[in-house]
């Protein structure tokens, strides 16, 4: 079964909008998204459409700020906890619902995505400024995610291969955990929502979905398809709010068996100790799944290909503007090819055009005011830190939004603030090394260890890297962005989060708990163990 399914499984390839024919169609799908700006939209609790009972809020277009995409629900804390109440309501037979069934229901999932891709993608263009490119990525990573852990839930169904023994029969099987929390970020707001929620369902969890209030469009999408294929009421439950009460109560509940979070360190951290603090009431220890930020390095060593370098710096530092845990914040070159690099760095970054998304514009907008702030205090932090090559300023657009110009810094210390703090933007600092020694060395210099990138033409440098290089993804002659499911499974180590590699082999694990079982053969007993599943 396991190299079977893993055989079938293929990535959604990326639509190529340089076709005139996609890019009209996307065109079409953008505006049709755009005439259905401004409506109300409903949680999805218990499989009903349920209203706030604290009132609504709104998601704001980035790219133009008059625009409103919609009105969201802000749920009570009684409202969230009821939802905690219908996912535990549900388990009781999702739980023992057979693998095959369970993934059958995300398969039929991806296909209503594959139907609804334009769609989406439009949403995610209005609602999280992305290019048409970046969109489409994230909504095919979606797919991917519920290809792929169907066909996982489907191979870990088989149990763990254990031995007989003296005698004994034994088989051990994988058993949910029960009803857990899913917190998701805006910076992808399709497919690790969907993920988030897709993989510990198929695993035979039931989940209450709190997406970023930034972008919750998407999350109610994410409602309307597991609807629409037939999900049981209370398996996936979606809750919306931009009050901090209804994630705290959430998390914090005797009742919330696992955590798994997407975002911040700060938040994570927080996360961190709600998991291990164990509350009256509870009568387990929460799980906790967390993906964090990241101070990503590409490094560039003397013999490496600069102009190849050069390209795929620009791609992972400034795609969808460095809102990604994993973009390029730090540019880690050997002193002999430093210049060289960095010119043509700050050549290719100063021709990037910054626009509305709906344009399709190679750089849009970042989220919102706060990101902003953030990020246009770190450029003036960077001015004092290092040379100011390329950006530094608000961009100078035709429509009122959250434009930031992609920026370069030369000469910063490798513990300089913007060479050690999470920005989150479209910001990279050139740090200069003695050679491959101390470029390594600085690498992993920083609190953080998700993704790298390390340029080299010499087999023997490669080969070093590799080994001594502490990231949870590493890449060697591209850019450090664009992790695919099922090739390269997503994590970072340290407090870049608890590296469940989503994506991979391990990740469904984190939602399940083994179950050793042993039968000693007695001649009342007409039993065979090793036919015994948990669904069966």
């Amino acid at each position: 079964m396991s190299d079977i399914t893993l055989e079938k499984f293929e990535n959604e390839v990326y639509l190529d909008f340089n076709d005139p024919t996609i890019d009209a169609a996307q065109k079409k799908a953008i505006e049709e998204a755009r005439a259905g700006f401004g409506k109300e939209h409903d949680m999805y609790i218990n499989g009903e459409w349920v209203k706030g009972e604290s009132g609504t809020f709104e998601s704001i277009n980035p790219s133009n700020t008059n625009e409103v995409i919609g009105s969201f629900q802000l749920a009570s804390t009684e409202q969230a906890l009821s939802a905690l109440d219908a996912a535990w309501e549900a388990f009781e037979t999702w739980q023992y619902t057979p693998a095959k069934e369970r993934a059958e229901y995300l398969l039929k999932a991806a296909d209503v995505v594959k139907r609804r891709r334009m769609e989406i993608n439009a949403w995610m263009v209005s609602e999280a400024g992305k290019n048409y490119l970046e969109a489409d990525a994230d909504t095919a990573e979606g797919i991917d995610f519920l290809i792929y852990y169907a066909y996982e839930a489907m191979r870990l169904d088989a149990g763990m291969q254990v031995k007989d023994s003296w005698g004994d029969a034994n088989k051990t099987i994988y058993m949910p955990l029960g009803a857990g929390v899913s917190i998701s970020p805006w910076n992808f707001p399709f497919a690790i929502t969907l993920g988030m929620a897709a993989a510990p369902i198929v695993a035979g969890n039931t989940v209450v979905a709190k997406p970023s209030p930034d972008t919750p469009k998407l999350g109610h999408v994410i409602a309307e398809i597991f609807e629409e294929v037939g999900l049981p009421k209370g398996v996936f439950n979606f809750v919306t709010g931009e009050n901090i009460e209804v994630g705290e109560a959430l998390t914090t509940s005797p009742k919330t068996r696992f955590i798994s979070f997407t975002g911040s360190k700060a938040v994570g951290l927080h996360m961190a100790e709600i998991a291990g603090k164990v509350v009256e009431g509870q009568h387990f220890l929460k799980r906790l799944v967390c993906e964090l930020g990241g101070k990503n390095a590409t490094v560039v060593d003397a013999d490496a290909d600069i102009d190849l370098a050069a390209d795929e710096i620009v791609k992972g530092a400034f795609g969808f503007q460095g809102q990604k845990c994993s973009a390029g914040s730090r540019t880690i070159v050997v002193e002999s090819v430093y210049d060289e690099l960095l010119e043509k760095v700050v050549e290719k970054t100063k021709v990037l055009k910054v626009g509305d998304a709906k344009d399709n514009y190679p750089n849009g907008p970042v989220v919102n005011q706060k990101a902003v702030d953030k990020i246009m205090s770190y450029i003036e932090i960077g001015k004092k830190e290092g040379r100011l090559m390329a950006g530094g300023k608000m961009a100078d657009t035709e429509n009122p939004g959250y434009y930031i110009e992609p920026t370069v810094f030369a000469d910063v210390a490798e513990d300089a603030r913007i060479a050690q703090e999470e920005i989150f933007g479209p910001v990279t600092a050139f740090i200069k090394a003695k050679d491959t020694d101390d470029a390594l060395r600085i690498a992993n210099s920083t609190q953080y260890g998700l993704t790298g990138a390390y340029f080299s033409r010499d087999p023997k440098k490669i080969e070093r890297a590799l080994r001594e290089y502490k990231v949870g993804n590493l890449y060697i002659n591209r850019k450090c962005t664009g992790a695919l499911v099922g090739a390269q499974p997503f994590g970072g180590f340290n407090m870049s989060g608890t590296d469940a590699k989503a994506g991979g082999r391990d990740y469904l694990l984190y939602f399940l708990q083994p179950k050793s079982m042993t039968l000693r053969p007695h001649k009342d007993v007409d039993m065979s163990l090793p036919e015994f599943s948990y669904t069966k």
